[in-house]
């Protein structure tokens, strides 16, 4: 995949409802990929606040660019919106309200740059929700994980390779996936995952609530049951533990 700073890399993030934290997870993305060919794709999703207003105003940095959608589309969909927009070597889904800590991105490209998975997981640690979420979170990655061959911790925050990109992009905007980690899961090549400490969210409340996120992850296992499939799961590699030289990321 050839050397670690010389990949493109492509960061793709959703907005809704973020303009607080826009202006600070741009800073701490440049900062965390100092030195490396980098561009970031914000797809604003019909957000009902500022957010676009934040987005093409950080669009005066030449990295970044915006995808402003007309009608709101989910999380998912907008991922795999911006996936398709960007040429690159490697694509990051981060999330834009922080609780993704962009300081863990170079960690998660090092290990795709070895070459031998096609995608890494954000491998979720911490305490970043209340006890309840984290307990039905956890259940919904462990069927999942049964299903496809993705990590048991396995999120919404990732680094893929161009074939994993191409599945994804191909199932979610062509082929009804309603989900991209479940669309990676069944690309059909091997995954991993690299632990990760979540933070808290630092402004504002999650707009899933808990019936969304029931009917989100009731369709995601159904599609991931009878959906179809770019190949045979993929396997995936043991999550990486902290002293195998892959770290576990912490916000300073």
């Amino acid at each position: 995949m050839g050397g670690v700073t010389s990949l493109r890399v492509a960061v793709v993030v959703p907005v809704y409802g973020n303009e607080a934290t826009l202006r600070p997870l741009h800073a701490r993305l440049a900062a965390a990929l100092e030195g490396r060919n980098w561009r970031l794709r914000l797809v604003v999703d019909a957000s009902p606040d500022g957010s676009l207003a934040v987005a093409r105003e950080l669009a005066a940095d030449p990295r970044v660019g915006v995808t402003a959608l007309a009608v709101n589309l989910g999380q998912h969909r907008a991922l795999a919106t911006g996936l398709a927009a960007e040429d690159a070597d490697a694509w990051v889904c981060l999330d834009a309200d922080l609780q993704d800590p962009p300081e863990a991105v170079p960690a998660l490209l090092d290990r795709l740059a070895r070459g031998d998975v096609g995608a890494v997981f954000a491998g979720r640690r911490g305490r970043y929700e209340s006890p309840v979420r984290r307990l039905t979170g956890g259940l919904h990655r462990r069927v999942a994980a049964a299903l496809t061959g993705l990590p048991p911790d396995a999120g919404a925050f990732l680094v893929l390779g161009p074939a994993v990109r191409d599945a994804v992009v191909g199932a979610v905007l062509g082929g009804g996936a309603p989900s991209v980690v479940l669309a990676a899961g069944l690309a059909g090549t091997r995954l991993t995952s690299v632990p990760v400490v979540r933070d808290r969210r630092p402004v504002g409340e999650s707009a899933w609530t808990a019936r969304a996120r029931l009917r989100q992850s009731l369709r995601s296992l159904a599609w991931a049951v009878s959906g179809p499939r770019a190949g045979r799961p993929g396997r995936s590699s043991p999550p990486a533990g902290p002293r195998s030289g892959s770290a576990t990321a912490r916000r300073r």
